[in-house]
């Protein structure tokens, strides 16, 4: 299982909660709480994970180490 940096902020427009990955390019999520749009994440994390395998695209190790909360 990959351990990738997300980056979590609040959407004063929508109202929502947002969630990209950086180092996967396109990958985000959201939900109306932080424990929704996590669960949203993981699948958006592992389907962005099985579309680049399927095509044969190269999947960017993780490079950060921190967690910032």
């Amino acid at each position: 299982m990959y351990k990738y940096q997300l980056v979590m902020y609040w959407d004063n427009q929508d109202q929502l909660f947002i969630i990209e990955v950086p180092e996967l390019p396109g990958c985000m999520a959201h939900g109306e709480t932080q424990e929704i749009a996590l669960t949203n994440i993981k699948t958006a994390i592992e389907l962005w994970l099985e579309t680049a395998e399927e095509f044969g695209d190269p999947i960017p190790e993780p490079k950060y180490q921190s967690v910032l909360v």
